[in-house]
Formats: structure tokens, C-alpha cells, sequence
């Protein structure tokens, strides 16, 4: 399956998991909770997933490389220690907590999450002195002496012995305790998760032309050679920062993360004919409306790699300014849910003055996220999200402190009249974007009006996470039209649905 499926699969299996019954004990007991075992290519995102699912779920999350334990770490040091047995004293030899069951205690003091994930990479390649113990690991949930703490669901991953020498093929007695999942490179799921990440789009689109190279590994008698999505996602971001430098990525830099030779060679290649067509063919000129006929002219005439590279400019453009769409909705929609707390109609004390009273706000309401940030329980764009909401709390603040001696009611319309403003930014941004894609849709027309790179075009805003979720506030009659005419009736009804569920 791919790794959207088996994401889905892990929290799935977790649900199940954690489900308790009328007197508070798990469905299914810890010793028959089989540890999922993820088994796919390197960097296909099985070790990626993980945080995802955690956050998703609202659990914690512990996570080792078992390859990087002896025996001693992984079981605990042994030591001595005297018992009576049938009125006899005798000395047992008994071992200290594991550093991976300690670190999942220290994780519930840290968090106050009391049920995570234990996650386990490159389980099939134990060090030989630690391989005995693992079947008792993986059926007891035991390391020494010590159980991992229940409500801790174990989660495992590993390659294929074809691309790693170091992997122990697990017997019969060992895999018929686990729960496996084979994972396999999907690329149409991949470029909706680079959409939403916001993959460079000249990575997106020249594996969108050759999805032959969106994960590839050999080994050759020159040795190893892989192209693998991580190193592609770590590429892209690298080549992103190298932009903000004023420096490009020649064949040497994209060698370093594409470790084959011919594809590295290749998109290197590719890049710097990227940069061009972005010079070339003005971009932004176009999305505000400026549409030169002889640029349009050259297009039509154009190779289809030259037509993909230029569309693939235009919808990074467009996604761009998507993302800023939603972005600015998100802060406008978390604000709001909080000043609505400060409303006179909420019922709250009218005592305090207006400012001590958002003050208050302010600060239970950062503590509450600081919690979730802490707990790993938030991405980068909600921290980011999260930190925007507070700047503006606190601006707030320091505006009615300024306007001293306010009538309650006086200090509550200024806060409405400065959440309008943030209002009226999220409504500009939209408009901006809406009429950028107006412009989009006027050049690909001038340029190839219902053809093949119109279905094209279609296909890669259904795809991205940005457009599809702007397109469902904004109605642009000409993406229906098309979809219509250029897509089939099912593939139409599909992106709809997708469309109507983003508001569920």
C-alpha cells in the first residue's frame, strides 16, 4: 500500500487499540496488541509519518533507531539483588530500566500524555547480541525486567534485505507476532503532500515528467545508486533556501542528496532551463493580467517539457498565493474564536477593564498551546499559525492600554474595528488570488485553449491541497466549466466531493 494508506492503517490500528471497555481495560490486552511493522524502501516516509500520526491522534510520541543500541542500553545494566524465597535469602540478578522504557516514563512526566506511540526504526536490524531479546520484546512489550507502560501502542519499521546488508530476515515465529504493512512508493500521493508542503515546484514538475525517477534504487557493480521522495523533499528545500542566498544548485549540490549520477545530472539540467522560463515567460506579468501574444505564441510552439515547466511556474505562483489565502483564514478563524470569549454577550466578568481582561486571555490561552507545542503536538504551520494569533492578542492589548479610561463597551468596539481590519486583509489576499487565477485561466486559453495541457492544468489544481481548498470559497466558473468538458463525469464528481468535505 501506499504511505497515505498505511498512515491511515496505523491510526486505524491505534484506535483500536486504545479503546477501553465498561470497566476501563483495553479491548484488546497488551499481549495481543500486535506492534505494526512498516516494511518498505528508505525514504518513502514511513519514519515521516509518525509525528503525523501522533498529532493527529493527540497521543505522545517516542521514537529510537534500535541499530544505534547494545544489549545493555536497550535492556538495562544487570545488578544484584537479595530476595527471600521460602524463607531463604537469595541473591537475584535483576537489571535497571531501559533507556527506552525510562524515556517513555519521562515522556509522560513531560507531557501528561499517559498513551503515545513507541516508534522503532530499522527493527530488523538489531545487533546480534540484542536479537534474542527482541521476540520477547515484541510479544511482551517487555525490555529486562521492565514492561513498556500500556496504552503505549508499538510501532516498528525496516527495509528489505535488498537495500540493506545489515537486515535479519525475521523467522516465522517472529513475523506471525507482528502487524505488516509493506509500504511502496506511490508518486500521485507524494506530489498532493508536496502541494501542501509546498515542494519547489521545479522538483514537482520534472518528476511529474518523469515519475520514473521519483524513487529509484540500484546497485550496480559502480555500487549503489538512489533517487528516494526524501531526498527529493530535503533537495527542494535546500534549493529553496539557496534562492533566498542568491545562489543556484549545480550538479555537484543536487548530486548530494540525488545519489544517481544520470537523474542528478539530468534535473540539474532542468533547473537551469527552469530558471530561465521563469525569466523568460514573466509569470507574475501574466497573473496580473498582462498577457503578450508572442509569449503565448512561443508556448503553443513550445516542446511539452517547455509547457510543463511554465504551467508548473504558473500553479507554484498560484500556490503561493493560495497558501497566503488560507493562512491569513486560519488566523482570522482562531482570532475570532477567541475575542468572542471578551463579547459582553459572553457572560463574562465586566469588572476587570477590557485590557486586563484580553490579558488574561492572552496568556491562558499561550499556555494551552505552549502545552500542545511542548507535548510535539503541533506542526510548524500550527506554531507558526499559533504565534501570529498572539501577536496580534498582545497588539490588541497594547492599543486599548493606550486608550486609557474606556467604557467597557468603547474598548470592545475598538477590538472590533481592529478585527476588521485583519478581516478586510483576508478578503484583499482572496481577491488578489481569485483574479490571479481569472488571469491563469486567460493565458492558458490564448495560449492552448481545450487542449491536452488544459487537462493538465485542471489536474494539478485538483491536486494541490491550497487550490482545492481555495476553490471551495471561490467560485470560478471557468475551472467548472472545464472540469466538465475536459474531465470525466466521475473524476468531476470526485473532485467535488473532495472539495464539499473540506468543510466538514
Amino acid at each position: 500500500m501506499n504511505i497515505k494508506r498505511a498512515k491511515e492503517e496505523i491510526k486505524n490500528t491505534i484506535e483500536a487499540y486504545l479503546l477501553k471497555d465498561a470497566y476501563g481495560a483495553y479491548e484488546i490486552p497488551a499481549v495481543q496488541q500486535r506492534p505494526v511493522f512498516l516494511m518498505g524502501p528508505p525514504g518513502v516516509g514511513k519514519t515521516q509519518i509518525m509525528g503525523q500520526v501522533a498529532r493527529e491522534c493527540g497521543i505522545g510520541l517516542v521514537a529510537y533507531t534500535i541499530t544505534h543500541h547494545t544489549r545493555q542500553s536497550a535492556v538495562g545494566l544487570p545488578f544484584i539483588n537479595e530476595k527471600e524465597f521460602g524463607g531463604n535469602v537469595c541473591r537475584v540478578t535483576e537489571y535497571t530500566m531501559s533507556e527506552i522504557v525510562a524515556s517513555i516514563y519521562n515522556k509522560i512526566e513531560d507531557t501528561g500524555l499517559k498513551e503515545g506511540i513507541l516508534f522503532i526504526d530499522e527493527i530488523n536490524c538489531v545487533s546480534e547480541t540484542l536479537a534474542p531479546t527482541m521476540l520477547q520484546f515484541l510479544q511482551y512489550k517487555t525490555f529486562g525486567n521492565h514492561r513498556i507502560p500500556d496504552g503505549w501502542v508499538l510501532v516498528t519499521a525496516g527495509n528489505p534485505p535488498e537495500y540493506n546488508k545489515s537486515v535479519r530476515d525475521f523467522d516465522v515465529v517472529t513475523l506471525d507476532r507482528l502487524k505488516l504493512i509493506h509500504v511502496e512508493p506511490d508518486f500521485e500521493v507524494w506530489k498532493a503532500y508536496a502541494y501542501e508542503q509546498s515542494i519547489h515546484p521545479a522538483v514537482i514538475s520534472y518528476l511529474n515528467a518523469r515519475t520514473e525517477y521519483f524513487c529509484r534504487i540500484e546497485t550496480t557493480v559502480d555500487g549503489k545508486f538512489f533517487a528516494t521522495p526524501r531526498g527529493w523533499e530535503d533537495l527542494s528545500k535546500f534549493i529553496e533556501i539557496y534562492e533566498r542566498l542568491g545562489k543556484k544548485a549545480d550538479r555537484d549540490v543536487v548530486g548530494e542528496y540525488i545519489q544517481f549520477p544520470v537523474i542528478a545530472k539530468d534535473f540539474a539540467n532542468y533547473l537551469e532551463i527552469y530558471y530561465k522560463y521563469r525569466d523568460d515567460y514573466q509569470i507574475d506579468e501574466i497573473l496580473t493580467g498582462i498577457i503578450r501574444e508572442s509569449l503565448c505564441n512561443r508556448l503553443k510552439r513550445a516542446p511539452f517539457d517547455e509547457k510543463l515547466n511554465v504551467m508548473g511556474l504558473l500553479l507554484s505562483r498560484l500556490g503561493q498565493s493560495f497558501r497566503s489565502v488560507s493562512h491569513q483564514g486560519d488566523k482570522t478563524e482562531l482570532l475570532l474564536e477567541e475575542l468572542k470569549k471578551l463579547s459582553p454577550k459572553a457572560g463574562s466578568s465586566q469588572d476587570a477593564s477590557m485590557a486586563d481582561r484580553l490579558e488574561a486571555l492572552r496568556v491562558q490561552w499561550n499556555g494551552e498551546w505552549e502545552r500542545k507545542r511542548s507535548a510535539g503536538l503541533l506542526n510548524r504551520r500550527e506554531d507558526y499559525l499559533r504565534r501570529d494569533v498572539e501577536a496580534l492578542l498582545l497588539q490588541y492589548e497594547e492599543v486599548l492600554r493606550r486608550d486609557e479610561n474606556q467604557e467597557n463597551e468603547t474598548a470592545w468596539n475598538r477590538i472590533r474595528e481592529m478585527f476588521e481590519e485583519e478581516k478586510a486583509r483576508y478578503d484583499s489576499l482572496s481577491e488578489e488570488a481569485g483574479n490571479a487565477l481569472e488571469h491563469a485561466f486567460d493565458f492558458m486559453e490564448a495560449a492552448f485553449g481545450d487542449g491536452q495541457e488544459m487537462v493538465v492544468f485542471l489536474t494539478e489544481l485538483n491536486t494541490g491541497f491550497y487550490s482545492v481548498k481555495f476553490l471551495k470559497e471561490y467560485d470560478c466558473e471557468r475551472y467548472y466549466q472545464y472540469n466538465e468538458r475536459l474531465l470525466f463525469k466521475d473524476r468531476e464528481n470526485e473532485i467535488k466531493a473532495r472539495i464539499d468535505g473540506l468543510g466538514k
